[in-house]
């Protein structure tokens, strides 16, 4: 057998074994909430007449749908960016504490001249 062909008798790769997939998917489903609570509130609310212009349509599933899935696109894409680039930061900076050196604040002398 080839080492490029997959073993026939190999068992099936859960995909949210991997750590980076299930932070994605973990993610994605955060976002798609948000999404959906958005797009709820929105309806809810009547901003400017919005809910009654997509009712008044022929078809205002379409434009729920489309609506709906920019909102999917746009904060699911914030969330996992997001869970992606917190992966460098370690637990001390969850804490708000940093590897900088604080120093004591010590007064400064400064010469004034008083002119008229």
């Amino acid at each position: 057998m080839e080492p490029s062909q997959p073993d026939p008798g190999a068992a099936p790769v859960n995909v949210f074994r991997q750590p980076l997939l299930r932070l994605l998917a973990v993610n994605l489903a955060i976002g798609a909430t948000a999404a959906a609570l958005l797009l709820g509130g929105l309806i809810a609310l009547n901003p400017d007449r919005l809910r009654d212009l997509i009712l008044a349509d022929r078809s205002p599933a379409t434009a729920l749908g489309l609506l709906l899935f920019g909102f999917l696109i746009t904060f699911g894409s914030v969330a996992m960016g997001t869970a992606i680039m917190a992966i460098g930061r370690g637990d001390d900076d969850a804490r708000g504490r940093t590897d900088t050196v604080e120093l004591p604040l010590a007064a400064a002398k400064v010469n004034v001249e008083r002119r008229l």
